[in-house]
């Protein structure tokens, strides 16, 4: 006969088992690395040895979750178990900390170096394909680090300063390491605090918004302008929007950024002759938002802007990152009459391929080939193959930085149908773009054409 003594101590075996364990993969769970690391700062107590922990996201991981279904996720989440497992050093422990993220605890690794050479092992460790039966899909891991005991004392810090190194690598793109240290920290600290005077400065409209003139070349007319970000703000002054800009799309607010800019564009261009359009960048994120085309509408109608008049901008690298919402928010605009460009054409990895995916109306070739044009022969067979093919393709086409008159002269002679740049015209705000109009546009005075106010 078995003692009830006997069997309790079992079943309470079990049940912490159970608690410590992750169920899908069977690692441990946080609780475990808790236990672990709790125990590994009270064992070096007395002789306080540096020790790391790191935590690993994997890049692009919902996207394939939801294109192939959980249970394939639950498979890859499996196999990323199953190899971080094999590779940790002797002495580490493994645990799947949330979703798809995983955390280390690092006992032997005491400094920096160390644990970026243990977050490339385990990125290449990674990036291996996943077996998925009758396909192989393949992912990216960012990592952030932090080392006991100059990141924190405790379970809790540390985490959070692993936490803040992971956030700065998912910032710098994929595939990142990021060991955590006080200069990193202090630059979380003021992203936050301009993150907050740029929520504070949306709400009270004190973002501004320039334009620029986009000319036909033919004619050296003004046809359009693009709207341009700007925000001066009275503690921090200016702010670049290549700062602000992604700040706002990171932090999950791009989608207030964008409509009052957008408001305050429509709002303008109505005082300018119907012929002129309005340009207007789209970012990434309201790529991936269905509801953006009913938004936009919802904004120019409201201004009483003509859709016709109407260009939106998006990037080849914005549209890869939910390509079906953003075909379907493209097809939506386009069959009210907004016109799509594609911007910054040429820097992307697969342009050519977006072209015969997408419908666009217009091409504008990025600065970066504009700018050797006069310099470099093939920078200028770039531009001249870029032109041939979207006349072929009956799209429109603009080049973007045109700084001085010889490479306007050259684009003109390339077939090049509009410019923008320094040399037809800064960006500056409402009231100088409709004196711009009025001087350049009504007067169609040509020889000025490169002195904007």
């Amino acid at each position: 006969m078995i003692d009830d003594g006997d069997i309790l101590p079992a079943s309470q075996t079990d049940l912490q088992a159970m608690a410590y364990t992750d169920p899908l993969t069977g690692l441990g769970n946080r609780y475990r690395l808790r236990e672990k690391l709790n125990h590994l700062i009270s064992e070096r107590a007395s002789d306080p040895a540096p020790f790391t922990i790191g935590i690993a996201n994997l890049d692009g991981f919902k996207p394939i979750n939801d294109l192939f279904g959980p249970s394939s996720g639950d498979q890859i989440l499996c196999q990323v178990a199953h190899r971080l497992k094999a590779c940790i050093p002797d002495g580490a422990t493994v645990i799947r900390y949330d979703g798809d993220e995983f955390a280390f605890l690092l006992p032997l690794v005491f400094e920096r170096r160390s644990a970026e050479k243990i977050g490339q092992m385990l990125k290449e460790v990674l990036s291996a394909p996943y077996d998925l039966g009758d396909r192989n899909v393949r992912l990216s891991a960012s990592f952030g680090f932090a080392i006991h005991p100059f990141a924190g004392a405790t379970f809790e810090e540390l985490i959070k300063s692993a936490e803040t190194a992971l956030y700065r690598s998912k910032r710098r793109g994929r595939g990142q390491i990021t060991v955590y240290s006080n200069e990193i920290a202090e630059q979380m600290k003021r992203a936050t605090q301009l993150e907050q005077a740029l929520r504070n400065a949306i709400i009270a409209d004190e973002v501004d918004v320039h334009f620029q003139p986009i000319v036909d070349l033919k004619t050296d007319t003004v046809v359009g302008f693009e709207a341009l970000a700007r925000w001066i703000d009275k503690d921090l002054g200016f702010v670049s929007p290549a700062v602000f800009v992604p700040l706002a799309e990171e932090r999950g607010f791009i989608d207030a950024l964008s409509e009052a800019l957008l408001r305050k564009a429509a709002e303008a261009a109505l005082s300018w002759p119907k012929e002129l359009f309005l340009s207007f960048n789209l970012s990434s994120a309201q790529l991936m938002d269905p509801s953006t085309a009913f938004n936009i509408l919802a904004i120019i109608n409201r201004t009483g802007l003509d859709l016709n008049r109407l260009e939106l901008e998006i990037t080849e690298t914005a549209m890869m990152t939910d390509p079906e919402t953003a075909q379907k928010i493209v097809s939506e605009l386009r069959a009210v009459g907004v016109k799509i460009a594609l911007d910054d054409f040429g820097t992307g990895q697969s342009s050519l391929g977006r072209l015969r995916d997408f419908t666009f109306d217009k091409v504008k070739i990025d600065r970066a080939f504009v700018c050797r044009i006069t310099s470099d022969s093939a920078s200028e067979h770039i531009v001249k193959a870029i032109i041939t093919m979207c006349q072929g393709l009956e799209l429109e086409v603009v080049a973007e930085g045109i700084e001085d008159f010889a490479e306007a002269l050259k684009l003109k002679s390339l077939g090049c149908g509009m410019g923008q740049g320094y040399f037809y015209g800064k960006p500056a705000d409402a009231e100088a773009a409709l004196r711009y109009i009025e001087e350049k546009y009504l007067l169609v005075d040509a020889t000025n054409i490169g002195s904007m106010l």
